[in-house]
């Protein structure tokens, strides 16, 4: 089966969730179902054929799968790569929320596709936060039109996540342009051809740059310079890889012939800001990739549920019953789908937050914001590993062939907890830099917003919540007291004690937030119902709502005792890991 975008569903967490501001709900549904048609009719038929024929490289060309060049004009001709971007830089000037569902789209419709699109907007944020005018003049709109794609080039063999290890060199030219001397790795879309240029966006060090981070600068590099002539670097080749076949991640060479003219974003040894700028982008769009794979994935499982006949289901009068019949796949199936709108939900918020910090709430938006960006990207992305894992798991051996797409979501999807920083980064950032936002009062203002949910379940008191208020009190309650730890292990210097549960607290974090979540679209559904609505999807609202709170949420308890009391592994782990 082919992927189709869950309109409706987006369109209601947009609204209910998340809330939906600064764009007409007609508009929006409008605007969704049209990139749902695209999704589904233009992008997803491509998805095997691109896993299959992969990228080949000779000379220095990377050519992209058959279906691949259409496909990418169809999508800039469309607008849809400048979604969010200003009007007057050839963009929508559309709320983050509204591209947020759309990328969610696109990536799960291809995976390896959307890629593309989503490095460029990496690209536009910094350029647009960071770059001169001139440089804003040259590039931005052919960025945000899609015509040049850009790149972030930041990995280098011998500093992966660590920044402080790159050794590429700019050097100045008397012209106030840089010269760009040495290599990149991992660089996603570094080389293909759906366009005549393309925009790289790269790290490198001046020879009088501080030491380790601080002495990084970010330059942008084009394929092509305005003159016409071929810039003075290459791609030296390219990686196969689990998954994402089909987009191409390249290794970089720059300076072969005296350097690459590049020209600086921001300023010199300031590079992070501008980069984290592109990352914190990125993150966020990450974790909506994760969200459109196990979307996909789910949709995959319970079609073949369905269909595929095995076993007599309890009660059943004929000899074998769709397997969906049996409880253990409905578990599985449930699980898959409640996980999967929960990540919806905190992605849905972190664009929302972003949004707000444009307007009158300012700063303590963008906090929020800040807050939830790596639990986006983390908690979404770990959940598309094990929905997709689960996915392969109903369709039993079938799901380990290929010819059923169940193995390549779960291959494509084992690279979103890697890139644009690994989960474990993820959780560090979010115990040892974002918890202590403002003293802890970002943070404690979200819990107090989870809070609220749980005591509007309450208030509510409808017996088709079951124990879902319970449930959700509990795992806040989990959250405020873990919360507490991690914060006090920061204050008093006790930084391991803090890191050792940086991950489980992540996941806890998570957790009990998508639970809010799907507490609110619960509420929504049930008032919709309450108020003569007949709409089906109403009542699955709420019965997903319960069975995340009733059987998922209930983790929270043991998360908590493990990020409280599970920290002393670190006085032992050289002993352990030594036999």
């Amino acid at each position: 089966m082919s992927y189709r975008a869950p309109v409706p569903e987006m369109l209601f967490t947009l609204r209910h969730v998340a809330g939906l501001d600064g764009v007409d709900p007609d508009d929006a549904e409008a605007i969704l179902t049209e990139a749902g048609r695209i999704a589904g009719q233009v992008l997803a038929p491509l998805n095997r054929v691109g896993d299959r024929h992969g990228t080949p490289f000779a000379d220095g060309s990377v050519t992209t799968p058959p279906g691949w060049r259409e496909a990418y004009r169809t999508f800039t001709d469309g607008g849809w790569n400048g979604l969010s971007a200003e009007a007057d830089h050839g963009g929508q000037g559309l709320p983050k929320l509204v591209e947020a569902a759309c990328t969610e789209m696109w990536n799960g419709a291809n995976l390896a596709f959307g890629l593309c699109p989503l490095l460029t907007q990496g690209g536009i944020e910094a350029l647009a936060a960071h770059g001169s005018e001139d440089l804003k003049a040259r590039y931005l709109e052919k960025l945000v039109t899609g015509e040049w794609p850009a790149t972030m080039n930041l990995t280098e063999p011998q500093a992966g996540s660590d920044l402080a290890l790159l050794r590429s060199r700019a050097e100045r030219a008397d012209d106030g342009t840089y010269r760009i001397i040495g290599s990149k790795i991992y660089i996603t879309y570094g080389e293909h051809d759906l366009a005549d240029n393309i925009v790289h966006l790269v790290l490198a060090r001046l020879p009088d740059a501080p030491a380790g981070t601080r002495g990084i600068s970010l330059f942008l590099v084009p394929k092509v310079l305005p003159d016409g002539t071929v810039n003075d670097l290459r791609c030296s080749g390219v990686e196969h890889k689990l998954g994402i076949h089909a987009s191409p991640t390249c290794s970089m060479a720059f300076g072969d012939h005296g350097g690459a003219v590049g020209w600086l974003i921001g300023q010199e040894n300031k590079g992070l800001a501008c980069m984290f700028t592109m990352m914190n982008a990125a993150r966020l769009n990450v974790g909506l990739q994760g969200v459109g794979v196990a979307e996909a994935a789910t949709q995959r499982a319970l079609a073949y549920a369905q269909e595929r006949r095995q076993g007599r289901a309890v009660g059943a009068a004929e000899s074998t019953s769709p397997i969906v019949a049996h409880p253990d796949v409905q578990r599985m199936l449930l699980t898959m789908k409640a996980y999967t709108a929960a990540a919806r939900g905190i992605c849905y918020l972190t664009a929302a937050a972003l949004d707000a910090s444009r307007g009158p709430e300012g700063q303590t938006a963008l906090d929020r914001a800040s807050l939830l960006t790596p639990v986006a990207k983390a908690f979404s992305t770990d959940l598309a590993n094990e929905v997709t894992s689960l996915g392969v798991q109903v369709h039993g051996g079938m799901g380990f062939v290929e010819e059923t797409g169940a193995a390549q979501l779960m291959r494509d999807a084992r690279i979103l907890g890697i890139y644009e920083g690994t989960n474990g980064i993820q959780a560090i950032d979010l115990t040892a830099r974002k918890l202590p936002l403002n003293g802890g009062a970002t943070v404690r203002s979200q819990i107090a917003w989870m809070r609220r949910a749980a005591e509007s379940l309450l208030k509510a008191g409808d017996p088709a919540f079951g124990h879902m208020a319970a449930r959700l009190r509990d795992g806040i309650g989990s959250l405020d007291r873990a919360t507490s730890h991690q914060l006090a292990a920061l204050t008093s210097n006790r930084p391991n004690a803090a890191l050792a549960g940086a991950t489980p607290y992540l996941r806890l974090f998570g957790l009990a937030l998508g639970g809010a979540c799907l507490a609110r679209s619960a509420l929504a559904a049930a008032a919709a119902l309450k108020a003569g609505e007949t709409d089906p999807a109403h009542a699955a609202r709420i019965a997903l709502a319960r069975f995340y709170a009733e059987n998922l949420l209930v983790a929270a308890g043991g998360l908590e005792h493990s990020v409280v009391e599970g920290g002393a592994f670190t006085d032992d782990a050289a002993l352990a890991l030594a036999v």
